[in-house]
């Protein structure tokens, strides 16, 4: 199984260290999924205005391409100004409703404050909702408490949360694999 560790933003690196250390926690649990980190970052990104996909650049197209591929994700976002990163609405924005469909997700995030938290309830869980992923109920938040010198992770309860995260993803990524394509509604 192809899963996508998705850094959502293109500035600062608090969500490439949580999603590194995710990626050994699932490696530790099962070393036959084939796990891939994808930086936003990495990406000529375009406005998305409801053009054909065709009309866009080829970055564009690949981030599409990575994500049809995928069969699950750990989505990082980072909290700014109450919200998640544009860039990353901006790839929502870009994917066919089906794309994610039935595929397994799990959350990590960052931000200033602990309030930011809500961010994700409130923004994130629902556009999953809309592409019907199959969202983990447990995802990890974090602040810059969390972190030390070289935003290496810290926090002792962190590495807890980021472990039962990637047990819980894995088991998810199994029940994702036994859903059958051909029970999709086309609607």
């Amino acid at each position: 199984m192809k899963i996508l560790l998705i850094d959502g933003t293109i500035i600062g690196s608090k969500t490439g260290v949580i999603l590194d250390q995710v990626k050994v926690y699932i490696e530790q649990l099962d070393g036959k999924l084939d796990l891939e980190i994808l930086k936003l970052a990495d990406f000529d990104h375009q406005f998305v205005d409801g053009r054909p996909l065709g009309e866009y650049n080829d970055d564009m197209r690949l981030l599409v391409r990575k994500f049809e591929e995928a069969d699950g994700y750990i989505l990082a976002t980072p909290i700014f100004q109450g919200s998640i990163p544009g860039v990353l609405k901006n790839a929502f924005d870009l994917l066919h409703p089906r794309t994610m469909r039935y595929k397994p997700v799990s959350i990590v995030a960052n931000g200033g404050t602990y309030q930011h938290h809500l961010v994700i309830e409130n923004q994130l869980k629902p556009i999953l909702d809309y592409f019907r992923c199959l969202v983990t109920p447990n995802y990890v938040y974090t602040t810059s408490s969390h972190f030390g010198e070289g935003n290496k992770i810290v926090d002792q309860d962190v590495h807890d949360r980021l472990r039962e995260l990637a047990r819980v993803f894995v088991q998810y990524a199994k029940m994702g694999k036994n859903l059958s394509k051909d029970t999709l509604d086309e609607h």
